[in-house]
């Protein structure tokens, strides 16, 4: 009886690893084992383990963050604490005037511990663009997408710019779903030829017209990047950010496979709080580092400012808010990964974890950490 148990399970198993190789979703079995084999029902924090990744080594002059004079001795809130705790935050990092006035870690992460940041890497790819566009390689936000893929020459596509990618108004057909492994993100995300992924999605609408959350946009943004510098997206980077940015920490960026090489530049770039946090720094100022200009401050302007009116809350690959009337401007990632930044008021919060509530802006965790961190901030001399 037994055996004959087991003879009909492994033949319905069979029978579903030919149907999902004939249906041409053989993703879903790396999605299985990656995700629901390791406990898990979504992408986590150290998932990146289980993919290839290109690795960029820690910068040759690494620039450890200045330590505030009054560093750690503000105790976070019972609110903070609570959220925390609650949201099992892995960490949660406080920069005043360019040096650190508050850090904690939990969980056993440490300053040093790589996590995934999700879309927080949107607009790292974004940056890159801003550099493509300052070094020639790409001539404007209004350069036609179909000037490096012949997909779109026609229909909607050839009214497709890379501005329009990079403020996620393509008009791509794009479902954005993260708790569904049968789905066009789930397939990108375990896919082995991430670009013939992206170079089937339809252009639907005409682009241009709204904002729509999309990670097809950013990814094909990013494949145009690797297309106009004739490089990949981590040597462009470590090349042009994390050298001269001063990275401290080794950091990877998820590949759809070895062979294929393509970087996910909508998200997975594994690195940690205070790395993250130079993003912030390399905007707040302007584009300029230790007297250097890595990105040009007309393209900061632009991509921290609505291109839509009708969704005020999105520039070119950076979230936009107010909190108390100050302008406030975030890196955003799936689990509630922040890097936040109030340009005028000098101030960087970054919180990596692995819970986020989103509801309203003003009811969600985000708004939690942008009120905590400020108040945080705000309440030293």
């Amino acid at each position: 009886m037994i055996q004959k148990i087991l003879t009909a399970m492994t033949i319905i198993i069979a029978g579903l690893i030919a149907l999902i190789y004939a249906f041409d979703v053989d993703y879903l079995l790396k999605g299985v084992r990656v995700v629901y084999l390791t406990g898990n029902n979504t992408a986590y924090l150290s998932d990146y383990k289980y993919f290839d990744n290109r690795i960029i080594e820690p910068s040759p002059v690494a620039e450890p963050w200045a330590k505030h004079n009054k560093y750690n001795t503000i105790e976070e809130t019972e609110e903070l604490a609570a959220i925390n705790k609650d949201r099992e935050t892995k960490a949660f990092l406080v920069i005043k005037n360019d040096s650190v006035l508050f850090e904690k870690y939990f969980d056993g992460y440490s300053e040093s511990s790589k996590s995934n940041s999700f879309s927080m890497a949107k607009s790292i790819t974004v940056t890159l663009l801003g550099k493509a566009i300052m070094d020639g390689k790409i001539k404007s936000l209004d350069q036609p997408v179909g000037d490096f893929f012949d997909e779109y020459k026609t229909g909607f596509g050839a009214e497709l710019t890379v501005g329009n990618l990079a403020s996620m108004s393509s008009g791509m057909k794009w479902n954005e779903k993260y708790y569904s492994v049968i789905n066009i993100t789930s397939e990108s995300y375990f896919s082995d030829d991430l670009r013939s992924v992206i170079l089937n999605q339809k252009i639907i609408e005409k682009p241009g017209q709204k904002f729509r959350y999309s990670s097809g946009d950013t990814q094909l943004l990013g494949m145009i990047i690797e297309k106009a510098t004739n490089t990949n997206l981590s040597d462009y980077l470590r090349n042009n950010f994390t050298n001269p940015m001063g990275f401290e920490n080794e950091a990877l960026w998820q590949l759809d496979s070895e062979e294929s090489g393509m970087e996910k530049a909508y998200c997975c770039f594994a690195s940690n709080a205070k790395d993250f946090a130079r993003f912030g720094k390399l905007y707040k100022n302007n584009g300029k580092w230790n007297n250097e200009i890595l990105l040009d401050s007309t393209f900061i302007n632009k991509a921290t400012s609505s291109v839509f009116d009708a969704s005020p809350y999105y520039g070119y690959g950076w979230w936009l808010y107010t909190f108390e009337g100050k302008k406030v401007y975030t890196m955003n990632g799936h689990r509630g990964q922040f890097v936040i930044v109030f340009p005028e008021e000098d101030i960087i919060i970054v919180r990596l974890g692995d819970i986020n509530i989103q509801g309203d802006y003003e009811s969600g965790d985000l708004y939690k950490y942008i009120s905590e961190g400020y108040n945080l901030a705000t309440s030293i001399d």
